[in-house]
């Protein structure tokens, strides 16, 4: 039997799958590569430099929980060398797709000879959100692994080709990529769209998951900040962002509420939702990446598909 390295996308999936009858080696990838800016080249002193300041001045992670909970797995990681197999388990969300382009970027360079596949939970593109493997019963996560997709070389190349997009400073490229079929990343296409769609519009400065949050505030009658972010992760589509980044935005967005409790927004902010004030010039901050590219440096039309650069 073939030796496997199996690369999980967080811990609680890590530990369900502990519990399966399946057999190999487990690391947990711990990195949120779709917030902050990315380096192409994963696993250099840089590009965890680059991860540390943006956690550590984002997400007040200490350095030695930096070291500790992400740079010693990753070590772990690195150990992992004699492995035929390596079989990644990553979701068909935004949040895991952009890890998951990260690790095969890594991967074609340090691992080139390696058999490496792909487990998904296959939705529908049109629905709003995805079963996680952790809300799947073990029969389902094991016929999952069972009809893994193995990556040929061009699909490995295409990922780290899509990764250096991702990493470039310039979103036009991405909005203008267009051969996904040729691939074996039938979720790609749709988590670079929603990437795109973090860019702030050009018709009211806000992007979508701050529209969203702010829809949600003026349509449902909430008690709290909690209750708002609580229903907003349930109605999120396939973005796969947690509590933790979603407080993020609405305390961004706080200027706009009226009151949090319970959760009512001022009168102006109607205007905004509906096109009728752009708020970009208020809520613009300096130094704030989505992978490699300045989010305020351009507005996006998400009709068009088409980016201004500013």
């Amino acid at each position: 039997m073939k030796s496997i390295l199996h690369i999980t996308n967080g811990d609680s999936f890590t530990n369900y799958f502990k519990e399966l009858p399946i057999n190999g080696t487990v690391i947990t990838w711990r990195e949120m590569l779709c917030e902050g800016r990315s380096l192409h080249t994963v696993g250099t002193e840089d590009f965890w430099k680059e991860r540390f300041d943006f956690l550590h001045k984002n997400y007040k992670i200490s350095k030695k929980t930096f070291i500790d909970y992400t740079l010693k797995e990753y070590r772990n990681l690195c150990k992992q060398k004699s492995q035929e197999q390596i079989v990644l388990w990553f979701e068909s969300d935004l949040f895991c797709q952009i890890n998951m382009l990260g690790v095969l970027s890594w991967l074609k360079t340090h691992r080139k000879y390696a058999e490496v596949s792909v487990v998904s939970n296959p939705i529908s593109l049109n629905s709003v959100s995805s079963k996680g493997f952790c809300e799947l019963s073990p029969d389902s996560v094991l016929k999952l692994y069972e009809s893994r997709i193995v990556l040929n070389q061009d699909d490995i190349e295409f990922a780290d080709y899509a990764w250096q997009l991702y990493c470039s400073n310039n979103p036009v490229r991405i909005a203008q990529l267009s051969n996904y079929e040729d691939f074996n990343f039938p979720y790609l296409k749709q988590a670079f769209e929603l990437h795109l769609s973090r860019f702030p519009s050009l018709k009211n400065g806000l992007n979508v998951p701050e529209i969203n949050l702010l829809k949600t505030a003026q349509l449902k009658t909430l008690d709290n900040e909690k209750a708002l972010v609580s229903k907003v992760l349930k109605n999120q589509g396939n973005f796969g962002f947690g509590d933790t980044q979603y407080f993020k935005i609405l305390d961004t967005l706080k200027p706009l509420f009226a009151s949090l409790e319970p959760v009512k927004l001022k009168r102006n902010t109607t205007k905004i939702l509906n096109n009728q004030t752009n708020y970009y010039s208020k809520i613009k901050q300096d130094g704030l990446y989505l992978g490699g590219a300045l989010k305020y440096a351009y507005l996006y039309d998400i009709d068009q598909n088409t980016f201004f650069k500013l």
